[in-house]
């Protein structure tokens, strides 16, 4: 049976826990501001829950953790610029929440960060593989130090308002296998350069206003299985987007018009 309260400010005295999971109940309201007192934390788990109010600037006092997930909630607000004290992090999940403003710079000091799903100094974050930006109310356009994710192997940045090009410096990542940016502003040319992603398995470009071709066979691999994809299967707020199975191996790309995808 699933738990409908209130945080109570008394969890302030919990100095000494190390992880919290209060995942897929009914709690409501915010987060009381007395949690900052919990030092120890390394793991704590709000996700699915009903939560709303402005993402809390106290996290930034929990030196120690390592997972924070708040999935599945109505968070509202932008990135505070605290988060960047929390060095120790590798996990955070944001995905499903109502979070705005510009993709932040703020989590780039988060050197330790392996997987961050919100749903980021983001150029600076080179030890990270997977990047979840999807489904929230991000504005702006795309950064062009996303270059320096040199290992990033899974960019999602869907379901939101980004603008602007895709800008060539996303095309450097030699390491990038899923590239998913449907249903945003985007605008402008695809440049030749898209055929420097030779690890490339899962390309989505669905619901923008891009324009251009791909011509270069040699470069456009096989592994190129999802061209303008329309879904990612995110119609239930309690997963998380899944890696798509490969459909049935496609031929090379030659001439292919992204033109109004």
């Amino acid at each position: 049976m699933a738990l409908t309260s209130r945080i109570p400010r008394g969890f302030a005295n919990l100095s000494f826990i190390v992880s919290l999971d209060m995942g897929s109940n009914n709690f409501h309201g915010n987060l009381p501001r007395e949690m900052e007192y919990l030092r120890q934390l390394k793991f704590l788990d709000f996700s699915v829950n009903s939560f709303n109010g402005k993402i809390p600037s106290w996290f930034g006092f929990l030196h120690q953790i390592q997972v924070l997930n708040l999935r599945n909630n109505s968070f509202t607000g932008s990135i505070a610029s605290s988060f960047s004290n929390m060095s120790t992090l590798e996990t955070l999940n944001m995905n499903f929440n109502s979070i705005e403003g510009k993709i932040p710079k703020v989590i780039g000091k988060l050197i330790n960060l392996k997987s961050i799903k919100i749903g980021s100094e983001i150029g600076i974050l080179s030890n990270l593989q997977i990047l979840y930006l999807g489904t929230n109310h991000f504005t702006g356009i795309i950064p062009q130090e996303i270059e320096n994710l040199n290992n990033l192997m899974e960019l999602w940045m869907q379901k939101n308002q980004i603008t602007g090009s895709v800008p060539i410096s996303i095309f450097n990542i030699s390491s990038l296998q899923i590239l998913s940016l449907w249903k945003n502003n985007l605008s402008g040319f695809l440049p030749r350069e898209i055929g420097n992603l030779t690890k490339m398995q899962i390309l989505q470009l669905s619901g923008n206003k891009l324009i251009g071709k791909m011509t270069n066979e040699s470069q456009m691999m096989d592994a190129i299985t999802s061209v303008g994809a329309t879904n990612i299967a995110t119609s239930s707020r309690t997963n998380a987007p899944p890696t798509m199975a490969p459909a049935e191996k496609p031929k090379k790309f030659s001439g292919i018009d992204f033109k109004w995808w």
